[in-house]
């Protein structure tokens, strides 16, 4: 069986047909302004937010539910206290890299209860959070950003659990996830809303040491005014609650898209699936997104009354995040970039359709029998390999007929020469 693997070379740009008409526009913009008042009235900054008091409620049972999966047995009366489900979740995924303020790593660098959290990588709940908690743990150290600079500093030496590497690997990356869960809603001993920990990525504004920023009189970075916006609850919590309009906006849009693609333009529900290969898909996406980050900056200019910090505490960082994300790909689109990469997971979605075919081939073999029969030939070839030939190698050869159970095709006679001697007789294949 053969499978030939082809080079698509008549690939349709993505940015074919991406116009958008009047309606499309009006959908698009409408869903951005919808969000955007959302985010406005609704989400605002951290302590006055309808949403951020939904979402922190909601974390709460997050964390008290996870606390029960692992062993979390509330006395009577605090079934419902997550103060007790987060200080048992502290006892359960303890880490070397909990240090919570400068007295803690010899004064090497500022560092409070409220912004630990930030300052210390390995408690980001991101890609670099968990390089840095396992870096951390097989290592006895903890590594912190401050003032632009990356710190690393020893601690009492740290074992993890397990009696190999993948193991002790597998504890580490728990350990982490279980000590997240236990920060996420502050510290058991929180007597207000508590420090939380950072979106993810958040951590990389300690590496920004530029910038002047008036805030109370004083001159300060924007590393500096992100810890304070962070000091002032602008932590994951409150990113759950920006993530809300942004939510609705790009599922609003892509509903409305798959709708009218369908009952307007007729097009089978396969087609109408919507994913950024649409290019007026993209297009609606920009224009609604957009929308709601500039009524986002608007609103954070106008509370602010001048004050760097409050502005930055009533940007949407979720809503820009995702602009600027969908910005980056219509760019490497636009300039051709997307088109090579396409063309090469086409290429690679060809080649997996030709293993699955192959692959159900192969297990339609049954491999005994197989077996079986490939010692059986081994065995043949091995006598046929030992016969000097002649009368031996004759014998031999009924020998193996007979194990083969191939009937001889002249055996009505005595012997090969009797039947070449009758005319009349003729082969018989059984």
């Amino acid at each position: 069986m053969e499978y030939a693997i082809t080079k698509t070379t008549d690939i349709t740009p993505l940015y074919k047909d991406d116009t958008c008409d009047k309606y499309d526009y009006i959908i698009a913009v409408s869903c951005g302004v919808i969000s955007g008042l959302i985010d406005s009235f609704l989400v605002g900054s951290p302590g006055n937010s309808v949403l951020g008091k939904w979402t922190d409620t909601q974390v709460d049972k997050c964390v008290m539910a996870f606390a029960k999966m692992n062993g979390w047995k509330p006395r009577a009366g605090k079934e419902n206290s997550v103060a007790s489900a987060i200080g048992h979740l502290e006892n359960k995924f303890r880490v070397n890299y909990d240090q919570r303020h400068g007295g803690d790593v010899d004064k090497l660098f500022k560092m409070s209860a409220k912004n630990h959290h930030m300052k210390s990588l390995a408690h980001s709940p991101s890609p670099i959070g968990l390089f840095f908690s396992i870096l951390n743990q097989f290592t006895s150290t903890a590594t912190f950003v401050s003032n632009g600079q990356i710190i690393t500093v020893d601690t009492e030496t740290y074992e993890l659990q397990g009696g190999n590497f993948i193991s002790k690997l597998f504890c580490g990356i728990a350990n982490w996830i279980g000590h997240l869960m236990s920060d996420v809603a502050g510290s058991s001993g929180s007597v207000t809303r508590g420090s939380g920990i950072v979106m993810p990525f958040y951590e990389l504004f300690g590496l920004c040491n530029f910038g002047s920023f008036n805030i109370d009189g004083n001159k300060q970075t924007l590393a500096q005014l992100a810890t304070r916006a962070f000091e002032n609850g602008y932590d994951a919590r409150f990113g759950i609650a920006q993530a809300i309009p942004v939510t609705l906006c790009e599922v609003s849009i892509r509903l409305i898209w798959g709708i009218r693609q369908h009952f307007q333009y007729k097009k089978p529900l396969k087609e109408c699936i919507p994913t950024l290969k649409h290019a007026d898909l993209r297009v609606m996406l920009l224009c609604g997104h957009g929308t709601l980050c500039l009524f986002d900056g608007v609103d954070a200019l106008i509370r602010s009354g001048g004050n760097p910090l409050q502005g930055f505490l009533h940007i949407n960082m979720v809503g820009w995040c995702r602009l600027v994300t969908l910005v980056v790909k219509e760019i490497c689109i636009r300039a051709g970039a997307a088109a090579d990469i396409q063309e090469h997971i086409d290429a690679y979605k060809r080649i997996d359709e030709a293993v699955a075919v192959y692959l159900a081939e192969l297990e339609k073999i049954d491999i005994e029998a197989f077996r079986r029969e490939t010692k059986a030939y081994n065995e043949m070839t091995a006598i046929l390999a030992s016969s000097d030939g002649g009368e031996e190698l004759r014998k031999n050869l009924y020998l193996i007929l007979e194990k083969m159970e191939i009937r001889i095709p002249w055996e009505t006679h005595d012997s090969f020469d009797s039947f070449v001697r009758d005319k009349n007789a003729v082969l018989r294949f059984q």
